[in-house]
């Protein structure tokens, strides 16, 4: 394991005594999964031999799904991929009429992120790379850097909106030739969809489309195209809280999503997407659920169906779906014991029955919860580190007798209401209830 840096470290005990995951240093606290790691792993692989993938990651709220993707997500950047991930919200879905698909994109391109910039805002780093090859490229065979990048870009008019995204990719070079910023700007904005009409795209950029609702998948095929074109060995899209189409009120929007999720699907499985994964995370609701969930769509279900020999403690990881099974007592064990090595050093003050103490203390509070979904748990033992840390007169053991730990109980879905009927598609962001 690499040395923990303290800007490592700082991001670690910051993001999980707030409950959420790191962004950074993962490894550093990372138990378990190992299998579901290298199934992952090789899908990496697979994308960028050029071919595709998709996943599910389904486990309960706490269960580490969130931190499960972002693991991956590393090992994505440091296979050489680009990464677009984004949660989805009431304002952010895969398939709307109202420009929520759009915003979705929008911030998928905002924390689009490489490996030498894994935290985001690499879009326009991208684009200087292609355009800086191929300007190398112009120079050692003589020609013209506009002609070398219409060469490279040439079959993206075969795709659908490929022709304007190329004209979009001249015109940035047409900016960083002149010195022309503000022309270098308007083609981020529209590489990033946030031109919000036509008429303003075309008046900046002299193109006749926008990334907008209904081409919010074509333009990801050809974001995929385009980083393999820069150099990079293709594209990972990580979607995350997927339980928010589950939410959805109207069965005509949520059909619509799941329409748009079974395109994506059928396209990895048959093999017409090239460079290109997916990861998206809920919970089982989102998928079994037979009249909100994934399941409610029959041609999804009978792709996503289990396999029926994996049973009886058999696995099989090869299928659309990953279901995360929960950490073990062990598991937990060492994950508060790689946590307190992380906050206290190698020579860390709290013994391991101290470690014991605190689960038994868990275990007694919110019982088997403490481990299966250990995110609250996990929050507790951060708190209690600090507190020893700034008050080295305390006992660990006074502290954990005083210790209130709650189940986590996740995002509350007593407000779905499965009675509830279809509501036209322009009233569900008034009736959409977190």
């Amino acid at each position: 394991m690499s040395r923990l840096k303290p800007r490592e470290r700082d991001a670690i005990v910051q993001a999980l005594r707030a409950g959420v995951v790191p962004k950074l240093g993962l490894r550093h606290i990372q138990v378990g999964r190992a299998r579901e790691i290298e199934e992952l792993v090789k899908d990496m692989d697979r994308i960028a031999d050029g071919g595709s993938a998709i996943r599910f990651i389904i486990g309960e709220y706490g269960s580490g799904k969130t931190f499960f993707m972002n693991l991956i997500r590393l090992v994505a950047l440091e296979k050489g991929l680009v990464v677009m991930f984004a949660d989805l919200a009431p304002d952010r879905r895969i398939h709307a009429t109202g420009g929520q698909a759009r915003g979705l994109y929008a911030e998928m391109a905002r924390n689009l992120a490489t490996r030498t910039k894994p935290d985001g805002g690499a879009l326009s780093n991208v684009v200087e790379r292609f355009v800086s090859q191929a300007q190398h490229d112009a120079e050692a065979q003589e020609q013209s850097t506009d002609d070398i990048i219409r060469q490279r870009l040439a079959h993206f008019e075969e795709l659908t909106g490929g022709f304007d995204f190329a004209q979009v990719i001249r015109r940035y070079w047409e900016g960083h030739e002149t010195g022309d910023e503000e022309l270098k700007s308007a083609a981020i904005r529209w590489l990033r969809g946030e031109f919000a009409t036509k008429t303003d795209a075309r008046k900046a950029l002299g193109v006749r489309t926008i990334v907008n609702d209904a081409s919010v998948y074509d333009h990801l095929k050809l974001m995929s195209a385009f980083v393999c074109e820069a150099g990079y060995k293709g594209l990972l899209v990580g979607l995350d809280e997927m339980v928010n189409l589950y939410k959805l009120t109207s069965s005509q929007a949520r059909n619509a999503n799941y329409e748009q999720i079974l395109r994506i699907l059928n396209d990895v499985l048959q093999g017409s997407a090239e460079n290109l994964g997916f990861l998206m995370g809920g919970t089982p609701e989102f998928l079994m659920n037979t009249r909100r969930g994934l399941y409610s769509y029959e041609a999804l279900q009978s792709r996503l169906a289990e396999n029926t020999f994996a049973r009886d403690g058999l696995v099989d990881l090869s299928g659309p779906v990953i279901r995360l099974a929960s950490l073990t007592p062990e598991d937990l064990f060492v994950l508060l014991a790689n946590i307190r090595t992380v906050m206290q050093g190698d020579e860390a003050i709290l013994p391991d029955n101290a470690l014991e103490a605190f689960m038994a203390h868990c275990s007694d509070r919110i019982g088997e919860a403490y481990f299966r979904t250990p995110r609250n748990t996990v929050t507790a033992f951060v708190n209690l580190l600090a507190v020893l840390e700034q008050n080295p007169g305390v006992e660990w053991s006074d502290l954990i007798e005083e210790l209130d730990v709650a189940e986590d109980s996740g995002d509350d879905m007593s407000d779905v209401d499965e009675s509830v009927g279809a509501v036209p598609e322009s009233d569900e962001l008034a009736s959409f209830r977190l």
